[in-house]
């Protein structure tokens, strides 16, 4: 286990209040991922089901979407979470709420600007009336299939990609050695 003092965490206040309030300390994926992803580099977390690999994943992003009120005032995605599988998709959207949710009272608590983050969900089964609503009006994240991702970016929605600063890919061995 990798040890971390609560000011070591790369987050804002809120970030780290929120994360300390929820979580002992970090597991080891978090505490190696997350100073490479505040870093803005490429990077991949490999740890088993279970360690934390998708709060890695997204409570940096989360965090500094929170913190940084310009970033959230631009239309289009901000974070694209890219899922082989579509059950998985859903499961992520569920477990995102948490650190949302938790992230934005934490600020409202702390006297700080808190913004709600818009999280669209995109998949083969996606209504058309959502479809056109995700052209007009773009959430902040984008959870996805390969197949979708594929479909937007060979659309009119690809102008949404323009204000994506992470892209977050889960379950890369899935779709190695495929054409996804």
């Amino acid at each position: 286990m990798v040890k971390m003092t609560d000011s070591s965490l790369p987050f804002s206040e809120a970030g780290r209040a929120w994360f300390t309030d929820n979580f002992k300390q970090p597991t080891e994926v978090q505490a190696l991922g997350w100073p490479l992803i505040a870093s803005g580099n490429n990077g991949l977390l490999l740890a088993p089901t279970g360690s934390g690999k998708t709060l890695a994943a997204f409570l940096w992003s989360l965090d500094h979407l929170q913190s940084t009120p310009d970033l959230l005032a631009k239309r289009g995605f901000k974070v694209v979470y890219v899922s082989p599988l579509k059950a998985l998709v859903y499961d992520v959207e569920r477990n995102l709420r948490a650190p949302l949710v938790g992230l934005q009272r934490t600020r409202e608590r702390l006297g700080l600007e808190s913004r709600s983050i818009q999280v669209d969900i995109r998949t083969g089964d996606t209504p058309q009336k959502e479809r056109a609503r995700m052209l007009r009006s773009p959430g902040d994240i984008l959870i996805t299939t390969p197949e979708s991702l594929y479909l937007m970016l060979s659309s009119r929605v690809r102008e949404h990609f323009s204000t994506t600063q992470l892209v977050i890919v889960d379950e890369v061995h899935v779709m190695a050695g495929t054409k996804r």
